[in-house]
Formats: structure tokens, sequence, C-alpha cells
């Protein structure tokens, strides 16, 4: 998907007209709480798993809210590199554990954040919560439908927070497309959305492991290189589909209102032929109520397209593309892209619903003019925030175990509609 800047400027334009056709805190999911949870402190946590998505994580921890304890990873040389970033930033040096049962049991802790390879999710999570802590755990919920549904009884079984980290829900563009955009129907009747998350890469990483004679075994994984590049691996892994897919298919769903009811998918593993059990290149179409086609592709031989979410109606197409920016175009316009940058904090007005900016700050407010700027992080500052607003004020969290189930068991049923070669219908949400 390429324009032109012509195009672009439309688009952008388009973008903010609607945008900013409300308050600006309406507009940009301002219904967060605007200070921390000043009752009871910052929420007592700790963080499992320390690798690259732990270590993004962890740069978007706040004071007003995270009072970090423990990190616990299984891989001592990171642990301790994120311990000792978190120290040069002015944090309190956290414990350090390779067991997260050990860590429970010797940590006053109120709340664990997971961000641990997939299969490991739902058993810590569940150990987690029964042992009284309240869970937010990256995406995709778990590995089967039976392990989410575990997640969700022992959270409710505990009184506990469970939330999945989709961040999108808590991306202030996102929010402002859903409610001044699909809500406000500017896109008439929607029945196709094209979702596209493609890379010239193979996904493999290359790192020496922490010492000579490092032994993962006890922790279940045979070798070092099914640890360090667990995302090739059925046993650890659901692929392409989890890993990217997942997040498209929940803001689909968000934005639809619905959940699919039938998938169809095919791919392989064509390009790599180096070991991996997972596919290079995926292909999906989910069929949703009311007549409603998404498709989404993940290809590892090509980056011309990049990734977004492309929502395309009678009346107009709206555009996501790599979470940070956003296009709106009329029906009959030719197509043009509105760029809403997602950059590091400057002195000019930003679109932000983070729960850490006062009630008409400038960094709530919408720009005017062609582009709108955020902090690049504060999906997950926001994510992270508000998580920890809902343990100590009661609120609600934007996904939710329901919604990240429903949202697993979609892919999981793609990934096995794949390997049958056939189509397959979706089971419904479980009531409980």
């Amino acid at each position: 998907m390429n324009l032109t800047d012509q195009q672009k400027t439309i688009g952008r334009r388009n973008f903010l007209k609607a945008v900013a056709g409300v308050p600006a805190l309406a507009a940009l999911g301002g219904v967060a709480l605007t200070r921390g949870p000043v009752r009871g402190g910052p929420v007592k946590i700790a963080l499992v798993g320390t690798g690259d998505m732990g270590k993004g994580l962890l740069g978007q921890y706040q004071k007003e809210f995270c009072d970090l304890k423990a990190l616990c990873d299984i891989n001592p040389g990171r642990r301790a590199a994120m311990s000792d970033m978190m120290v040069k930033k002015g944090w309190p040096k956290p414990n350090e554990y390779d067991d997260w049962q050990q860590m429970l049991q010797k940590e006053d802790l109120e709340a664990v954040h997971i961000a641990t390879p997939l299969w490991m999710h739902s058993t810590i999570a569940v150990g987690a919560l029964n042992a009284g802590k309240h869970v937010l755990c990256e995406k995709m919920m778990a590995k089967s439908p039976a392990e989410c549904q575990q997640m969700i009884d022992a959270a409710k079984k505990n009184n506990r927070v469970l939330e999945i980290g989709y961040q999108r829900f808590y991306n202030p563009i996102y929010q402002a497309a859903y409610a001044n955009i699909i809500k406000q129907g500017l896109l008439g009747d929607v029945y196709y959305a094209r979702l596209a998350w493609h890379r010239n890469s193979s996904w493999r990483r290359n790192e020496a492991a922490p010492s000579a004679n490092f032994d993962p075994s006890r922790f279940g994984y045979p070798d070092w290189e099914h640890l360090l590049n667990w995302r090739m691996y059925r046993k650890y892994s659901e692929g392409l589909l989890c890993e990217l897919g997942s997040h498209m298919i929940t803001a689909t769903s968000w934005f639809f209102d619905s959940h699919p009811t039938s998938v169809y998918s095919s791919g392989g593993t064509y390009r790599f032929k180096d070991g991996r059990e997972v596919y290079d290149h995926v292909y999906a179409t989910f069929t949703y109520p009311g007549d409603r086609t998404a498709t989404f592709s993940s290809i590892q031989s090509n980056a011309f397209d990049d990734y977004y979410e492309m929502f395309m109606g009678t009346k107009g197409t709206l555009i996501m593309t790599r979470e940070l920016d956003a296009y709106l175009f009329n029906e009959g316009e030719g197509g043009s892209q509105t760029k809403v940058e997602m950059s590091p904090q400057s002195g000019a007005p930003v679109a932000d619903s983070s729960a850490t900016q006062p009630t008409g700050s400038a960094q709530r407010t919408v720009n005017q003019g062609d582009t709108v700027i955020v902090n690049k992080g504060i999906s997950y500052q926001n994510e992270i925030a508000e998580f920890c607003s809902a343990i100590r004020t009661g609120s609600d969290v934007r996904c939710g175990g329901e919604k990240a189930m429903t949202s697993a068991v979609a892919i999981l049923t793609g990934n096995l509609s794949a390997e049958k070669g056939t189509k397959l219908e979706i089971p419904g949400p479980v009531s409980t």
C-alpha cells in the first residue's frame, strides 16, 4: 500500500477533521483516569519475562502507578540487564529470580505482569491469580481454549483483575477512530477489512547463550536454540497468526462489534527451510456476521506492504498503519493517507488518553494542523496505568479475559484450518 504525498495530505486532513469534530478528551479516549491511583499508592508489581517485550514494557512503567519489586527470567543475562536499566532510570534495584513460584512465595506483591513465551502464560497466570495477585498478561492469552478458560475462572474465583495486553485498546488513535469514525458511521456499511503484516526477514534470533554451561532444560527447553527461538517451535508458539495476526483480528472484532464465525487459512514454510515448525507465510479469511469479511496475510519474503489494517466502507476507507498512523478517505477520493505520527514527547500539542495527563492539559488536545503527535509508548503506558488503576479503584479494563479468549479461539481455529486444509467454524464465546 503506497500513496502519493497529495493523497497522504488529503487523508491526513480527513482523519483529523473527523477526530477534532468532538471534544478532544472524548475523541482520544479521555475517559481514562487523569492521575495515578493515589489511595493505596503505586501497585507492588513484578515482571516475569525480560526479553524484548519485557524490556519495552519496563520502559513504560511509571512510578505513579508501579512499585517494581522483582524481575523473573530464566535467562540471567537479560534479567540482570533489565535490573541495571531500571536502576539507571532511578528505580530501586528489583530483586531477581529465575523461578516465578519462588518469587511469589518470597515477594510482597499485588500484581504480576507476564511477558513470557506463549506456552507458559496460563500456568503462570493461574498460579499468580490463585496466590491472590492481579495479572496483566501479554497477548495472545494462552495456547488453548481450555487454558484461557482456566485463567478466567481463576480471576473470578479469587476476585482479581485479569487483563490481556492488546495495546490497540489503549492506543488513542484507535480509540479516536473507533469513537469518531466507526461508531459515527462515517465509513458507511463496512463489508471488508484487509489486514496485512509483511516483512522480509527470518524472525530468527542470533544470540550467544548466557554462559558456556547454561542449561535451560529444567525450564522445559531442550537447548539454548529452543529457548532463544521459541517462536519457531509449535510446543511454545502458535506462529505468525498468533504473534501478529491476533493483534489485528482483535482490533477488527472491536471495530466490527462482533467476533468471527468461521475461518479458512492456508500457508507454509516456503522460504526459510531452517528447521522451524511454524509457517513463514500465512493467509487467512475470517467471516463475520452481517456479511463481513476480514483477510489477514503475513509473509516473510517481502516488506513492501509493511503492516496495516484497512476498513473499506460504502462511504469511505480507514487505514491504520504501524499502530502509529491513521488515514481516512471519502469514497471516490482515490485513496489518500492521514498521518498521525507517534513520536517522543515534544512541546507541540499531543493527542493523548494517558491516565497520567491532567484534564485540560495541552498534552490532551488534538492538533488542528496536519499532524497529531503523541508519545510513542503511550499505548503501553495506558495499558499498564489503567491496569494499576483498575486494581486501586475497581474501574474496568478495556480488553479483559473474555474478549481475549474469543480472539485466541479464532486464531487457534485459524491455525487448525491451515493444518486441515479446510474451512472451519469458530466456536462462539462461552457464557460463564
